[in-house]
C-alpha cells in the first residue's frame, strides 16, 4: 500500500522545486559577524606620553612578566607614539630588538624621528596590516597590545599571523579596558575566544594594571 506524503509537504516541495536557486540561497548559512570595535586614533600622538603613565600602569612589572630582558626580541603591536617602543628599547639594550607595528603611516614616523632623537638603534616600525603584523618569522621573545586591542579590526587573523613570528616559549601580552569594542574597550571573555580560536592558550590574567580594576593583562601563549 502506498503511503502519501501530506499536501503541505508536497506544497513545499513544488514551491522550492519552481524556484530552486533562491530556497537554496535561504539555506546558505550566514558569514560571521565581526564584533565591534573603536576607530584607529589619528589625533596628537603625544597625548600618549601623559605624566605618570608608567606608573599606573605598571609597566616594568608588566616587561617583567613579559620576560623582556637584555638581549631580547620584543613587538609593540599598535605602537602609537612609541610610548612602550621607547622604554622596551631601553630595557633590551644593544643586544636586543624592538619592533613597532602600526596600521597609521604618521605613528611610524613619528616613531622613527623619536628613536632617532633618543639615540635608540634597536628600534625597527613595521607598517603592519589591519590583519597581519607583518613581523619577521621567529624574530620576537614579547609582544605587547597596549590599548590598541579594541581598536584592531580583524583580531583572530591577526594573531593567526602573529605566530610566525614568536620564538619558543613567547609570551603575548594585551592589556585593555572591558568594553563593548566600540568604547575604546574590549570585554576580556571576547579577548579569550578569539585568542584560542587563534591557536593560542591563556597563561595569566591580571588586574593590577589600573587602581579601578576596569583594565585587565592577558598572557597568551601559542598553544602546541
Amino acid at each position: 500500500m502506498k503511503s502519501r506524503l501530506p499536501v503541505g509537504v508536497l506544497l513545499l516541495a513544488l514551491i522550492c522545486g519552481a524556484a530552486l536557486p533562491r530556497c537554496s540561497a535561504q539555506l546558505q548559512p550566514l558569514p560571521p559577524e565581526h564584533r565591534k570595535t573603536s576607530e584607529p586614533y589619528t589625533g596628537d600622538l603625544s597625548i600618549f606620553d601623559s605624566p605618570g603613565r608608567e606608573d599606573r600602569l605598571q609597566i616594568k612589572r608588566v616587561m617583567k612578566i613579559l620576560g623582556i630582558e637584555p638581549g631580547k626580541g620584543v613587538a609593540d603591536i599598535g605602537a602609537g607614539s612609541g610610548w612602550f617602543t621607547v622604554r622596551a628599547a631601553r630595557r633590551v639594550g644593544d643586544g636586543g630588538e624592538v619592533y613597532a607595528v602600526d596600521i597609521n603611516p604618521e605613528s611610524t614616523r613619528y616613531i622613527d624621528q623619536r628613536a632617532q632623537k633618543e639615540k635608540l638603534h634597536n628600534v625597527r616600525t613595521i607598517l603592519g596590516k589591519a590583519d597581519n603584523p607583518l613581523l619577521p618569522a621567529n624574530s620576537v621573545d614579547a609582544v605587547l597590545l597596549l590599548k590598541t586591542y579594541h581598536e584592531v579590526a580583524e583580531p583572530v587573523d591577526l594573531l593567526r599571523n602573529l605566530r610566525a613570528a614568536l620564538r619558543p616559549g613567547a609570551k603575548v601580552g594585551i592589556i585593555d579596558r572591558n568594553g563593548n569594542g566600540e568604547d575604546h574597550g574590549v570585554n576580556q571573555d571576547v579577548v579569550i575566544r578569539e585568542a584560542k580560536e587563534a591557536g593560542y592558550e591563556v597563561e595569566k590574567q591580571y588586574d593590577f594594571v589600573k587602581a579601578d580594576k576596569m583594565d585587565y593583562f592577558l598572557v597568551l601563549t601559542a598553544a602546541p
